[in-house]
Order: structure tokens, then C-alpha cells, then sequence
């Protein structure tokens, strides 16, 4: 099924093959902290550290000439390669997330993911939330509190608890729920201390709901996953989706409502011309069943891509195996940035 904008829409049979002499000519660097690890996890990023290890083995079981660094000043200097696959996302500093795609535009290099002002866009959760608006998509009320604002107001909606985190972080790091504003306050003045920019946001009940979208010979919707919490009102933190401590009982399910489906390909399509071309990303939101009410809360261009998380989970509902969906993201890439020719990419059945 194809959408408006040309969404394939959770079709089995649209996986990408590299062609076995474009496999054997292409040189990848593959660039990520935990690159060169053996897979243990780290005491402060947990289980990210497995998962660098396991996406640079699964590039070289696709068969690629892969060389792993751990280091961002790999990029300083043009580097000996043909594509950039990179996971420096947090590289401890403000927008780090930009540095290696504007390095590697810098030195004409192509690489994975998606252009930096679209990097930067994505990760800008109130920028994002300003799109989602313009377009009609509901969105939590929220307020952005940059460093060094003017003045710390209370915010103007109206809410019961607020939720406060860094307005560009990942994994939930830094995220708080709170019921009174002086706790709310206290929390981003501690993250503004930390060099953070805020946002704070009414929060909103409801199931979490994943939409994976991917490039094959266009954006491809992937299945939609549901994430089902003994606790639903509980906001899962860093340390817990890092598995660096116990969290509530999170299981992770097809979403099986067609009407559903439906809603969340149209707002994919209302989105996408903000954001295509990408590479890879997921689509966030919550859905209160009780009001029937869908509210957009973020994307995130470079989600994880782990073999136990919502991306590869939705891509095995179709029979993709986690190296199918690899392959499948990194001939879009090739594709799209001249890298290869379309004869040099086969679909996969």
C-alpha cells in the first residue's frame, strides 16, 4: 500500500541486497564510543556499549570492509573511506550530534543517517513540537526554557504534572515528573546548571506507541509497536533503559488496531516532507484510549537500532532478520547519496 506521499506501508518484501562486488569495493568506517568494545556493557552507558558492538559485527556479516573507531577525531582528517555509518550521537558535548555529519560534508564523504540541519531539527524537541503544530498534529502543551532565559515563569498551560528533561537528549537522560512547580523548577535549574536547555511539557497519560520509518525505495512504515508497562504512568529513566538498574515490566507488542494504523500513517504523511530524505527513525507518541486522543512526542532520526529494541522487534514481525533490516537502511543510504547505482542494489524476496 502506498500513502499519499508514498509511505510503503508494512509490506514483507521490500528489503535491499548490496550487490556481492559493491560489498567487496566499498570501504565503511564506522564510527560509535563503543565501536571497538567487545560487547560488555559500560558502567555508565550500559547496554549502548553492547549495542555498538553488536551493529559492527553485523556490518561485517553482511559482508563489508568495515574499519571501527571509537574516536570522533577519526573525522578531523578526511578519512580512507567511501561511507560514514556513525552512532556519535552523545558525544559530551551540546549538539554532538551534528559534529561527524558536518564533518563528513566538510570532506565530501557520504554517511548514514540524515543531513545535519535535519539532525538538529530532529533532536530540538520544542522545534519538533513547532512542526508537529504547524502541520495539525496534537502535541502535550509545553513551554522552552534555553539557558540563561529571562525569566523562569511557571508555564502558561494548563496541567497536573510536568515533565522536565533536556530539550535534546536521548534515552530519557535527565527526565523528571513532578507535581508542584517549585520541584519542577528546582530540577531544570540543576539541568540548566549542567548546560542544558529545557522543556517542559504537560504530561499525558496514555499506551507509548513506536513507528518505525525507514528508507528502502522510499520511506517504508514499519509495524507499529506498542509498548506495554505494568506501570503505564511511570516515565522510564536513563539508567533504566540502559538496564543499568531494574525498571518497571515493559513488553513489547505488534500494535493490532487497523484504525490506528491508519491515524498514525496519516500523521507519517504529514510529517515527512518536514524530514525526507532520512535514513532511519522512529516516530513517538501517546494514545489515551479513555479520550481517544493521539498526542506526537518526539522522533528521533538516529533510534536505536539494537537487535532487542522497537525498530529491529517491528522489522522481525515481517520476517526481516536484524541484518535484512541493516542492509536494507544502508542501500537506501548508498542510493540516495550516489554512492552506488541502482544497478547495484537488488530487492530482496
Amino acid at each position: 500500500m502506498f500513502t499519499a506521499l508514498g509511505i510503503l506501508y508494512m509490506q514483507p518484501n521490500h528489503c535491499l541486497k548490496l550487490a556481492p562486488d559493491q560489498k567487496e569495493k566499498l570501504r565503511f568506517l564506522f564510527l560509535a564510543k563503543w565501536a571497538e568494545s567487545d560487547g560488555r556493557p559500560d558502567p555508565v552507558d550500559g547496554s549502548h556499549a553492547t549495542y555498538h558492538s553488536e551493529l559492527r559485527d553485523t556490518l561485517k556479516a553482511i559482508g563489508l570492509t568495515v574499519e571501527a573507531s571509537g574516536r570522533i577525531e577519526r573525522m578531523f582528517e578526511k578519512p580512507d573511506c567511501d561511507f560514514v555509518v556513525t552512532l556519535f550521537n552523545r558525544a559530551g558535548f551540546q549538539n554532538s550530534e551534528m559534529l561527524v555529519p558536518l564533518l563528513s560534508m566538510f570532506h565530501s564523504v557520504p554517511f548514514l543517517g540524515a543531513s545535519p540541519i535535519l539532525r538538529g531539527l530532529g533532536d530540538d524537541k520544542h522545534l519538533m513540537k513547532l512542526v508537529a503544530r504547524s502541520r495539525g498534529i496534537a502535541t502535550a502543551d509545553w513551554e522552552i526554557y534555553r539557558r540563561d532565559a529571562l525569566e523562569i515563569a511557571p508555564p502558561s498551560f494548563d496541567w497536573t504534572k510536568l515533565v522536565v528533561k533536556p530539550n535534546a537528549s536521548s534515552a530519557s537522560w535527565g527526565i523528571g515528573l513532578f507535581a508542584t512547580w517549585d520541584d519542577a523548577r528546582a530540577h531544570m535549574e540543576d539541568l540548566h546548571a549542567q548546560g542544558h536547555d529545557v522543556i517542559v511539557e504537560a504530561y499525558v497519560s496514555g499506551v507509548e506507541l513506536a513507528l518505525p520509518v525507514i528508507g528502502a525505495r522510499g520511506p517504508w512504515m514499519l509495524p507499529v509497536v506498542r509498548f506495554d508497562a505494568n506501570n503505564p504512568d511511570a516515565i522510564r529513566s536513563y539508567r533504566q533503559k540502559r538496564h543499568l538498574e531494574p525498571s518497571d515490566t515493559v513488553m513489547l507488542n505488534i500494535l493490532k488496531d487497523p484504525a490506528m494504523e491508519s491515524r498514525l500513517a496519516d500523521v507519517a504523511n504529514a510529517l515527512m516532507p518536514e524530514l525526507w530524505p532520512f535514513d532511519y527513525g522512529r516516530l513517538e507518541f501517546k494514545y489515551d484510549a479513555g479520550t481517544d486522543t493521539l498526542n506526537f512526542i518526539e522522533i528521533n532520526l538516529s533510534c536505536n537500532l539494537w537487535s532487542t529494541k522497537a525498530t529491529s522487534f517491528s522489522a522481525r514481525s515481517l520476517s526481516m532478520t536484524h541484518e535484512d533490516l541493516i542492509e536494507t537502511i544502508l542501500c537506501h543510504s548508498l542510493l540516495r547519496q550516489g554512492v552506488v547505482e541502482p544497478e547495484h542494489v537488488m530487492d530482496a524476496h
